[in-house]
């Protein structure tokens, strides 16, 4: 039984072909982790979760964090609600959390925090074009987490988003900017172990210090697993 394999949960949006549920999962197992999807599709086993990834998707609705988005954007209530719910699991349960660009605003928001609705009038010296590809650096904080995680002070991320982290939430910090002084990362300042991030290192788990967020994970989880 001790060398199971920690089981994490990766919620995201319900669609069929969804590839950031696919390369999470293989960034995942290539950590060693069980995986089960999460989604207002894919209803939860019920099996006791060691670790949860907070997936990236769609803009979140406004009314969560006092925002004024309008206009054409792309709104899941249903599954803001459900992330939220396991968000105050993660929470209660003290489950390790990796969020994921929407995953990582999320975090913040269920925090207190708030988000900038638009970036792309902020943008000064980055370009804002999505793009899978590691095209953008971004400056990580020498005394956290974060820093250790990746062994890297500055970072080549990708970058798929036009909200960002604003005003960081209850017990969290802002742990890496971009040139425009956009954050790029938040974590935990207490106990909880959380760490959240701009960009999408689902699509980067070829690069090593992108796959050790992910080994990260899956070593907390295993702590967690310990412990039961």
């Amino acid at each position: 039984m001790a060398d199971r394999k920690p089981r994490i949960g990766v919620t995201g949006a319900g669609k069929k072909w969804s590839p950031s549920w696919w390369t999470t999962r293989f960034a995942l197992w290539l950590c060693g982790a069980e995986v089960e999807r999460i989604s207002v599709r894919h209803r939860p086993s019920g099996l006791p979760l060691h670790g949860i990834v907070i997936g990236g998707g769609s803009d979140i609705s406004p009314e969560h964090y006092g925002g004024t988005l309008s206009g054409k954007v792309k709104h899941d209530p249903d599954r803001d609600d459900l992330e939220i719910r396991w968000i105050k699991k993660a929470l209660r349960d003290d489950i390790p959390m990796l969020g994921i660009c929407r995953g990582a605003q999320l975090i913040n928001v269920v925090h207190k925090g708030n988000l900038f609705d638009d970036i792309r009038d902020r943008r000064k010296h980055t370009y804002n074009r999505p793009g899978l590809l590691p095209t953008k650096q971004a400056f990580v904080r020498g005394d956290s987490d974060l820093a250790s995680i990746v062994k890297k002070r500055k970072l080549r991320v990708n970058s798929l988003h036009h909200q960002a982290v604003h005003d960081v939430g209850n017990d969290l910090r802002i742990v890496a900017h971009d040139l425009d002084e956009i954050p790029q990362a938040i974590e935990s300042t207490g106990h909880h172990p959380i760490v959240g991030v701009q960009w999408h290192p689902e699509y980067l788990f070829y690069v090593p210090s992108q796959l050790r967020l992910f080994r990260w994970l899956v070593n907390k989880a295993k702590e967690l697993r310990g412990r039961g």
